[in-house]
């Protein structure tokens, strides 16, 4: 599949634009490897904590208090916030990831487990992972 643009949706699901490639945050990690994993990447907009291969919550850099202890657990941090389903239209993916801070949604399994995400890229024209 190419690259899918924002606007070229209708009768697409969640599914056809979720990129699956992705990598996320254990449960147990600190602040110091939150801070670690935003480092390593400039495409890296929001974090997805993880419990094995379950969602738990996502964290953006802006969540991570300039204050706070490296050595503090992330996990608290972490919010659940919106989320989609593979079987959603691609519309709510779209709305969902133009609204969010991070122009990501976690795409997550009915057994909670996270199975991509929906991305937008920073012009807001196409959908990362999509080509």
């Amino acid at each position: 599949m190419a690259n899918v643009q924002i606007n070229e949706i209708d009768g697409l699901t969640v599914a056809a634009i979720t990129h699956a490639q992705l990598t996320t945050i254990s449960a147990t990690a600190t602040i110091a490897d939150a801070r670690a994993y935003f480092d390593a990447s400039t495409s890296r907009r929001s974090a997805f904590v993880v419990d094995g291969d379950r969602y738990i919550g996502s964290l953006t850099p802006a969540d991570l208090p300039s204050d706070a202890d490296p050595s503090a657990p992330v996990l608290p941090l972490a919010r659940a916030g919106a989320t989609v389903r593979p079987e959603d239209p691609a519309s709510i993916g779209r709305d969902l990831a133009l609204a969010a801070s991070s122009r990501r949604i976690p795409v997550i399994g009915r057994d909670q487990r996270l199975l991509g995400v929906v991305a937008v890229n920073r012009t807001g024209e196409w959908f990362c992972g999509t080509g």
